[in-house]
């Protein structure tokens, strides 16, 4: 099993997990964006995004999809929810609005504060995506009231998911505007023993 990574990116999320569970892998990491800096990376996924996991004949490209593929083929693992467990459907409601929800504005912030040319900066973007995410961010505080993490009182993918999205917040600036639970809960996530694992390889 091969993963492709760009320290920092959504490639995080599979590397994380990995790490959690415990599992061999070969990690691939490279400058980003790849797909302009690692030669031959577009044969390998013609999408020139990062995550790209490899494993046999299969090729995976969607951070989350890679983290649900991962405790679903080589679990059981309590990263996962059963389908038979009580909060399974928000447990997959956390792993999809981690991206489409919490991680698209800010990599419309990212791209036009520092990936796109100065002259093609737009502050209107970066201002209108910045509100979008905070106010999407409240969900998070209020499930996170009086709770460690987000289902079944343990720590599952939803966390990795959701937790990448708010440990982006640090590079951007927005962290220091998070509120209580989400910093609080930012912070025991990064003290895991898995997070210091997958970052160390960057």
């Amino acid at each position: 099993m091969r993963l492709y990574h760009c320290k920092n990116s959504r490639s995080l999320r599979p590397l994380w997990t990995l790490e959690e569970m415990g599992l061999d892998f070969e990690l691939v990491t490279m400058t980003f964006p790849p797909r302009f800096e690692h030669e031959g990376y577009l044969d390998i996924n013609p999408l020139g995004t990062v995550p790209s996991l490899k494993d046999g004949e299969l090729m995976l490209t969607e951070s989350t999809a890679i983290c649900h593929y991962l405790v679903d083929k080589y679990g059981p693992t309590p990263l996962a929810l059963r389908r038979d467990e009580k909060e399974y459907g928000e447990y997959l409601n956390w792993l999809y609005r981690s991206d489409a929800t919490l991680t698209f504005p800010q990599t419309l912030v990212l791209r036009y504060t520092r990936l796109e040319p100065i002259q093609r900066r737009i502050p209107q973007v970066v201002e209108d995506y910045t509100k979008w995410y905070f106010s999407r961010l409240r969900s998070v505080e209020s499930a996170l009231e009086g709770k460690e993490f987000l289902c079944a009182d343990r720590f599952t993918i939803a966390d990795i998911a959701v937790g990448y999205a708010l440990f982006m917040g640090i590079s951007l600036g927005l962290s220091e505007h998070y509120k209580p639970n989400c910093q609080r809960y930012l912070a025991s996530l990064m003290e895991r023993d898995g997070f210091k694992e997958a970052v160390a390889h960057e």
